[in-house]
């Protein structure tokens, strides 16, 4: 895609820095010493952290001054790949603006006759190989960018399957859109499951903001007087910090997201203090599944949406149930999701009450 037409900085800027674009760098301190990261600037307010030995996951996003993503006190952590016991996974989780869980399982520890799966999969402590940077270029008028890189979830005589991510956006543009083709370059077939956990923290998540979407849902638990998730709560506005919440508390909620009439479903949080909307957009037919996890403990105060191939129930029971995925050898799997600033008062008034 080109853009033409003259731009604000034409013949004012020689190197587009100056506006956005992508800057790679190596952290050189604390926990995350020798991780490699991207920052990439739309040159529209949206800035955001790529972490590349991390799966291409994105950590700290930011619009304006306003903080977006939730990052956990954990941060930015190297690639843990034994990380697959247990709750283990927990102990690298930065949280940030999305953490990839799967390629074969999403859910808690499980074991069965199939092997031992930890929390969440293997996916995200994995670094990825870049394999192209395209940087924008003011002076031909091509404003594209994009990161492209390769993340294996791999094992000897197992299921091998590769994740090719392109994380792309448009200078002047605050958005950014992920794309990835999941493949199974195995000789065997392999089990399949994929969330994107996206969390959302403060100060984007905050007292009155409102958490945006529509669909059927059901509380995790089942339990129709749960804590949150109960037709008699306004789960949707985002409260004060929970003593319930400390610790391990939480509540979750999972969605059949409604869909719009291009075919595309949308989520999101609006702050109207901040006077910005932002939002997701997702392909149901790829990602029929959304999470709403809430967690409102004090100093860990986060809420994440997450379009998905399943809930996180485990791969033994999406097998069970008959809904686990399994990729045939080199069959491929493509999925998008997109992440937008809404602005203006007739844009966000669209999106919120489309979205409630």
């Amino acid at each position: 895609m080109m853009n033409s037409g003259r731009k604000p900085w034409t013949g004012k800027v020689g190197n587009v820095h100056q506006v956005g674009g992508i800057e790679t760098a190596v952290l050189d301190n604390g926990p995350g010493k020798g991780v490699r990261v991207a920052w990439v600037d739309t040159g529209a307010g949206l800035r955001y952290q790529v972490i590349l030995d991390r799966a291409m996951d994105i950590g700290a996003a930011f619009y304006g001054a306003h903080g977006l993503a939730w990052l956990s006190q954990v941060g930015i952590t190297p690639a843990s790949p034994f990380s697959d016991t247990g709750i283990d996974w927990l102990r690298t989780f930065g949280g940030g603006l999305l953490t990839t869980c799967g390629l074969s399982h999403v859910g808690g520890p499980e074991e069965d006759h199939y092997g031992k799966r930890g929390l969440h999969g293997r996916i995200s402590n994995t670094p990825a190989e870049v394999i192209s940077i395209k940087q924008p270029d003011i002076l031909s008028g091509d404003l594209n960018m994009h990161l492209c890189g390769i993340i294996r979830e791999s094992s000897v005589f197992g299921p091998h399957l590769v994740l090719k991510r392109t994380i792309s956006g448009i200078l002047g543009q605050p958005y950014l859109k992920v794309v990835d083709e999941v493949t199974n370059e195995s000789n065997v077939q392999a089990p399949h499951m994929l969330l994107y956990h996206v969390n959302f923290g403060w100060p984007l998540v905050d007292e009155g903001s409102r958490i945006l979407w529509k669909g059927a849902w059901q509380s995790r638990d089942g339990d129709p007087n749960n804590r949150i998730f109960s037709e008699k709560n306004d789960f949707k506005s985002c409260p004060a910090p929970m003593k319930a919440h400390e610790g391990f508390g939480e509540d979750v909620a999972f969605i059949d997201p409604d869909v719009e009439a291009d075919n595309r479903s949308r989520a999101g949080i609006y702050n109207p203090s901040l006077g910005f909307a932002l939002r997701m957009t997702f392909d149901k037919r790829q990602l029929p599944w959304l999470v709403n996890w809430q967690h409102w403990g004090e100093n860990e105060y986060v809420t994440a949406l997450e379009p998905a191939t399943h809930p996180p129930i485990g791969q033994a029971k999406a097998r069970e149930e008959g809904s686990l995925i399994l990729l045939q050898p080199g069959e491929k799997r493509t999925y998008e999701l997109m992440v937008d600033i809404v602005t203006g008062s007739k844009g966000i008034k669209t999106f919120v009450n489309e979205e409630n």
